[in-house]
């Protein structure tokens, strides 16, 4: 039996977004509404997708975890060898979504990843519970594998030469982004799909230009 897909349908709240009401800066904004999404308790609020590039164009895309908004950008941590990893390095252009239902809200953000210094990796790397640090040792991301009980091998061997410490050493091939936004849209459900789409543009002399789109 077909899915009986293209019947679903939601109707969303009547809550508003207008360019009266808005931060005059968009990495402002998205904080409000990240807040507002914490505070209503949705599940992983900090959840986003994130599409890449390779060289030749083909895209991907997966969802990774926001880490922090830092300097003007959004920051997410990764193996730098995984595919996000390679495709961030032939092709620095890259999106971000966030899509937060319950609240019918919606961000796109579209930019450029940059590796953040070593140091803020490293810090954060050794912030992280003992079993994460091992499993970033213990997996080749985005390798292909004979099964699992090799990353279970190599996290056993790896729980063995540190057992006596908790705080590993960050892996050279793993750290942090940050992504320098270019263009952000916020995205708020509305009756009849009369959406409002409020959109933030980056001007060259670095202020924002913010205009309404047609849903």
């Amino acid at each position: 039996m077909l899915l009986d897909i293209q019947h679903l349908r939601q109707e969303y709240g009547s809550a508003l977004l207008d360019k009266a009401h808005v931060h005059p800066d968009p990495v402002r904004q998205f904080e409000q509404w990240f807040k507002e999404a914490v505070a209503a308790n949705l599940p992983e609020p900090n959840a986003m997708v994130l599409a890449t590039c390779n060289a030749n164009g083909k895209p991907s895309a997966r969802v990774v975890l926001l880490k922090g908004v830092e300097n003007g950008g959004f920051v997410f941590y990764t193996n730098y060898n995984s595919r996000k990893g390679q495709d961030l390095k032939a092709n620095s252009h890259t999106a971000l979504v966030f899509n937060w239902l319950e609240l019918y809200r919606q961000v796109r953000i579209e930019g450029r990843a940059e590796l953040i210094d070593v140091e803020i990796s490293t810090a954060y790397f050794q912030s992280r519970p003992k079993g994460s640090q091992i499993g970033a040792w213990a997996s080749p991301q985005s390798s292909v594998i004979e099964d699992r009980e090799i990353l279970e091998a190599n996290t056993r061997a790896l729980e063995v030469q540190y057992a006596q410490i908790d705080t590993l050493p960050r892996p050279a091939h793993w750290g942090g982004y940050i992504v320098r936004p270019a263009l952000v849209e916020f995205w708020q459900g509305r009756e009849n799909r009369l959406h409002d789409r409020l959109q933030y543009t980056l001007q060259t002399d670095g202020t924002w230009l913010l205009e309404r789109l047609a849903p």
